[in-house]
């Protein structure tokens, strides 16, 4: 067992999130002890990762989305903000503790994960969709 920054209750509160996120065909989960972080992976790359800000100490998911669809979800959740520590056009942070719809946050995890799929090369697809 890896130890974290968080509470056995936040881990609690934020199960379905991880098992949403592991869910998605192919992913992997790999603790960075680095930034503290859950890494979501499809193929070697990162497509989310949930932590805490440690500007604010909030809990995060920050996911890999479109840009259009980024800044959408920005002008309408004051919880969603640009990617914590990332490229501020491709990622967004949502703070978990905040006021996302949870179906909407399922909604926003499914795009991320068809974003990072588009991405694959042919192989990389055929690999993931036959496991």
């Amino acid at each position: 067992m890896t130890a974290t920054p968080w509470s056995e209750d936040f881990m609690k509160n934020y199960q379905w999130l991880d098992e949403c996120l592991l869910s998605k065909q192919g992913t992997k989960k790999v603790f960075q002890p680095a930034w503290q972080a859950y890494r979501y992976l499809l193929g070697e790359k990162m497509y989310a990762y949930i932590g805490i800000n440690d500007q604010n100490g909030r809990p995060i998911i920050t996911l890999k989305l479109d840009p259009f669809f980024s800044n959408t979800l920005r002008n309408q959740y004051e919880d969603i903000v640009p990617g914590y520590y990332m490229n501020k056009t491709h990622w967004s942070s949502v703070y978990l503790d905040g006021e996302v719809p949870k179906t909407l946050l399922e909604d926003i995890v499914s795009a991320s994960y068809d974003v990072m799929f588009s991405s694959l090369s042919k192989k990389a697809k055929a690999l993931i969709s036959s496991e």
